[in-house]
């Protein structure tokens, strides 16, 4: 069965991190961390009906779009890609608040197969959130380039939802992921993902926690959990956002908060302070992606990253990985700046000739004088000259800086940095 696209438009409101259509038989939230093909994927089964803008109050963008299947219209919603949704940054809040409070039909987390084990960071961190998940491995063909295989039944059983295996770029194998999202929309059975298990002592407090949430509110088990480990984090920009999309008092909340506050003289107790928690939170989740690849993946060649781990070890290392950026980042700009000159210089003698060729034809046909001017001398130059002066340095400083990108260096440029910009307050 192949994918068709609707023939109609997109039809969006937006209100609350709430997108409805009413045309629309299913939303789908289309979920994942940058660069795993989620948008390629988004782009081939919605074809030109998208629509793009800005979440409510937010200066991020999201795109939507329409993809009829199996005589259902299914309305897309491409979430910001992230790595996490522990509130660390503007996009995080996004994916998390819509998977959360957007009511979507069904989640798809869109996983790179050649590292599957970073990506089920996120994977584990949504599942706790929602059950109505599908999991959708892509770059399969570059798994496959690398000798990696993927168990993808055996996978789904340790997830305990759904997985599909697909490559982005090839439409056909996308059907198969729809059958899978269109059986999760309509199907009355529920799917129980796999939760990850903290320690004793963190199981017991959240357990707690959950019988006294229960007891205030009327809560899906998914969100009880998820909002009992919250409460215990103590992030406050999160829990903020779920008393006001689930209308809850939580923070002022007498009994929840005397729950709390014995639960920390627990945890104390056992040695687990406040700065260590979401640590230990963190720790077990990615223990547990460990565990699951160790199953399901298998390597021909066990060293396939070790060219990549010695290249890390040089380019992100205290004593060379500044010293390398710089030098990187320094011949860029000198490229740029100096080998913008010569194209430059080819672009003004061009629209120069160019501009002459045009004053001798508007002397030839008898131009007022203030008309040429203001045509030729004026807007013709001022756009000629300003062609000649952008044009290349951002036609090679933009491709200079996608190569580096492609090569993975943008990332470790990032980890490089990361330390300078808490210094400086420049992230949360």
């Amino acid at each position: 069965m192949g994918l068709s696209k609707s023939s109609t438009g997109s039809s969006l409101l937006t209100s609350d991190l709430e997108l409805l259509d009413n045309n629309c038989n299913y939303v789908i939230a289309l979920a994942g961390n940058p660069n795993v093909g989620k948008s390629t994927i988004f782009n081939n089964l919605t074809g030109m009906h998208q629509h793009t803008g800005n979440w409510p109050g937010k200066t991020v963008g999201n795109s939507t779009g329409h993809c009829f299947y199996q005589n259902a219209d299914f309305l897309f919603v491409d979430i910001p890609g992230t790595y996490s949704i522990m509130s660390n940054s503007e996009e995080e809040e996004i994916a998390r608040d819509y998977i959360c409070f957007g009511h979507p039909d069904c989640t798809v987390i869109v996983v790179d197969a050649t590292c599957l084990e970073r990506n089920l960071n996120f994977v584990f961190q949504t599942m706790e959130i929602t059950s109505n998940i599908v999991i959708c491995v892509n770059l399969l063909d570059e798994a496959k380039k690398k000798k990696i295989h993927i168990d993808l039944d055996k996978l789904s059983i340790e997830l305990g939802v759904p997985v599909v295996g697909v490559i982005a770029r090839k439409k056909k194998t996308l059907s198969k992921l729809m059958d899978v999202i269109k059986n999760v929309c309509s199907s009355t059975n529920i799917i129980n993902p796999k939760k990850v298990y903290y320690s004793t002592v963190i199981e017991n407090c959240l357990s707690e926690l959950e019988n006294v949430l229960n007891s205030q509110f009327e809560l899906s088990s998914n969100l009880s959990r998820w909002i009992a480990l919250k409460l215990i984090d103590g992030d406050k920009t999160i829990l903020n956002s779920i008393e006001k999309n689930l209308n809850i008092e939580l923070l002022q909340n007498p009994t929840i908060q005397a729950c709390v506050n014995s639960i920390w003289d627990t945890l104390n107790s056992n040695n687990i302070h406040k700065n260590d928690f979401r640590d230990m939170i963190v720790s077990s989740i990615m223990y547990q992606a460990e565990i699951i690849c160790k199953k399901v993946c298998t390597y021909e060649d066990e060293n396939y990253s070790k060219r990549d781990r010695k290249i890390d070890k040089i380019l992100t290392s205290k004593k060379f990985g500044i010293p390398i950026m710089i030098l990187f980042l320094a011949g860029i700009f000198w490229l740029t700046i100096v080998g913008s000159n010569y194209p430059s210089e080819i672009l003004f003698s061009m629209f120069g000739w160019f501009q002459n060729k045009l004053l001798l034809f508007a002397d030839f046909i008898h131009l007022p004088a203030w008309l040429s001017s203001m045509l030729i001398s004026g807007v013709y130059q001022t756009l000629t000259w300003i062609v000649s002066v952008m044009l290349p340095p951002m036609a090679i400083f933009f491709p200079l800086f996608t190569i580096l990108e492609d090569l993975g260096y943008l990332p470790r440029i990032a980890f490089n940095m990361d330390g300078f910009f808490k210094k400086c307050c420049c992230t949360r």
